[in-house]
């Protein structure tokens, strides 16, 4: 008997990971896509979507779940669940749909707001797939020139200007061009990227299987033995180039798109992966950025759920068993339950957490345990500019721009923000600069004759904490002329590439970290949410920060899951659907690719056969 039950053990093993891992239904379908409709440009019909207010009566009957925030992390897992069968509810505090997906228009100028390139959307590469899934094949991006950034280190005379190129192999080709003297550190670095690329499906993986099993492989140092993806996760950045190379300049290349962690305070991974990032192309959605959220509800509504704008969460109910079971949300002078069996947040940590649980389960030491995991990110300073004239008339281009006063990254952010209040302006060490309206084919018919630039550097919370108490738009005249002091210097720096646009200039508004607050939700004005630095990419870190959290049924989607930017948070999303789903869904992404593949090798052997007869 006790003979049976132990040759029993392993098939019994064997067919319930088969069930865990192949048994349930995927909320994935290649029937699902479609090719995609004309543009949507009527104005009123797309408010119809991405600007719906909340009201009870909108409000779909028998949720299943309930998610809060319209960021590309919130709109992945209600689109993905709502695939899956469930009836879903996304709130947004806002009055428009999208997070950093949205847009905004003001006097013929149309602005994104945190979308400014996404890579990795070549044909049949899974983020592609996954929008395809979660857009049902609406959604068009455009390919942006092989010349994607430019990175400009110095100033006046001593600037040295450096051009990154996409491209399976001219990436790295074309660096050597511009460091011959340092192509086995590059070659080393590219390296690292290709590691971190292949392997990072590893570190998902310990946020999905069962959190004791991901510390076990840890500690006992087999998941290290299995792949140096998870020493590297938890290696210092500027540790690793300083071993490359002492070339500051390609110190700052292997380092250049900036969260607001100097490198000293970085992971290698995510430094390496946002180069790979690229690699096979940079693309902008054909349209704009709000076109993402546009059609992502869509889906959400084809499968019975909705979203809803102005719709301020208050608090995540929890009942006396500790167990989420729905949202209040404030409407003018009052607040209305709403109820669910899944509560999904999308608004970060430190809000859920801190703002939107009860008080007596705040204090819980579980949640405070999660919370000691995280720190609050940096601000983000962004500059929104309006020009008369055409990108051709004005020489803005789709290209990037990353400017840096000075090759030490470490030193100049740590000094930066080591700065008081008064000193900050007049001393910013970066900045980007991106031109949507030079990226976007549309845009030309949607707002001819106008041209738009949208600059952004990091800034503290704390320089703009007095203004706090204020309200948007009604902060007064020192606020207006202390943030007119970074606008001003970010302008003026911008002018010494783009001369032209100086006397173009028509329209100008600035976001500081308290404005990205009001309108995006974020915590301290944190456009990346938490903190990226080195402490959150150990390995031991990354398994125990996962979407569920320590109450029941409530679970955290977005960029605080696994990374920043808008692949980051998207994956945020697919990790949470697949956490509330007790499915990896991963594996039907990459079996859809497989399929996709050996669709696409059967057409190309058949043209070539064509060709031949």
């Amino acid at each position: 008997m006790w003979l049976l039950i132990f040759l029993a053990l392993p098939l019994m093993w064997a067919a319930g990971t088969y069930w865990y891992l192949f048994g349930k239904k995927s909320p994935f379908s290649l029937e699902s896509v479609r090719p995609p409709g004309p543009r949507e440009f009527d104005q009123k019909k797309r408010d119809r979507v991405i600007k719906q207010g909340f009201s009870v009566d909108r409000v779909p009957e028998n949720l299943d779940v309930i998610v809060i925030g319209s960021g590309i992390g919130g709109l992945t897992v209600a689109a993905t669940l709502a695939k899956a069968g469930r009836k879903v509810l996304l709130l947004e505090q806002h009055d428009q749909a999208g997070g950093c997906c949205h847009t905004f228009v003001e006097k013929g100028f149309e602005f994104d707001v945190g979308l400014h390139y996404i890579g990795q959307l070549h044909e049949n590469s899974l983020l592609r797939i996954a929008f395809d899934q979660i857009s049902e094949g609406q959604l068009e991006f455009q390919q942006l020139d092989q010349h994607f950034d430019t990175i400009l280190i110095g100033q006046g005379d001593e600037k040295r200007e450096y051009t990154i190129f996409t491209g399976k192999t001219e990436m790295e080709a074309h660096l050597k061009k511009q460091f011959p003297d340092d192509t086995s550190a590059i070659t080393e670095f590219f390296k690292i990227m290709k590691i971190s690329a292949k392997k990072t499906h590893y570190l998902a993986t310990l946020k999905l299987i069962p959190q004791w099993l991901s510390l076990f492989l840890l500690k006992t140092g087999i998941a290290h033995f299995m792949s140096p993806i998870f020493d590297l996760s938890g290696t210092c950045a500027t540790d690793v180039v300083n071993t490359l190379t002492s070339n500051k300049d390609l110190h700052v290349i292997f380092s250049y798109l900036f969260y607001g962690v100097p490198p000293k305070d970085s992971s290698i991974v995510i430094n390496a992966l946002l180069i790979h990032h690229y690699k096979r192309g940079a693309y902008y959605p054909k349209g704009g950025a709000s076109e993402i959220a546009f059609h992502i509800i869509r889906t959400i509504q084809k499968y019975g759920g909705n979203c809803l704008v102005r719709a301020p969460v208050t608090q995540v109910l929890v009942n006396k068993k500790g167990e989420a079971y729905g949202v209040k949300v404030r409407k003018g002078q009052e607040e209305h339950e709403v109820h669910a069996p899944v509560v999904i947040s999308n608004c970060g940590i430190f809000t859920t957490f801190q703002k939107l649980l009860p008080p007596e389960i705040q204090i819980k030491p579980d949640i405070q345990e999660r919370l000691n995991m995280m720190k609050h990110g940096r601000g983000s300073f962004l500059v929104f500019s309006g020009f008369d004239g055409t990108a051709e008339e004005l020489g803005l281009v789709s290209t990037n721009f990353w400017l840096f006063k000075n090759n030490d990254m470490d030193r100049s952010m740590e000094e930066f923000f080591a700065l008081g209040k008064d000193d900050a302006p007049e001393n910013i060490p970066m900045m980007f600069i991106t031109m949507p309206s030079a990226k976007d084919p549309e845009a030309k018919i949607r707002n001819p004759g106008k041209s738009c630039m949208t600059i952004l550097t990091m800034a503290k919370y704390e320089w703009f904490e007095e203004w706090s108490d204020t309200t948007v738009r009604k902060r007064g005249d020192e606020y207006h002329q202390y943030k007119m002091r970074f606008a001003n210097k970010l302008f003026e720096w911008a002018c010494t590439v783009f001369p032209k646009i100086k006397d173009k200039l028509v329209f100008q508004e600035v976001a500081t970290p308290l404005t990205n607050m009001h309108y995006l939700g974020s915590q301290r004005g944190a456009m990346y949410s938490a903190e990226h630095n080195l402490d959150r990419f150990g390995a031991e870190a990354v398994a125990r920060n996962r979407c569920n959290t320590p109450v029941k049924n409530l679970y955290i989607s977005g960029q605080d899951v696994f990374s920043c930017g808008i692949a980051g948070a998207l994956h945020g999303g697919l990790l949470c659907a697949a956490t509330v789903l007790d499915h990896i869904i991963y594996i039907d992404l990459l079996l859809m690719k497989k399929k996709l593949k050996r669709r696409k090798a059967k057409e190309l052997a058949q043209l070539a056969k064509k060709k031949l007869q």
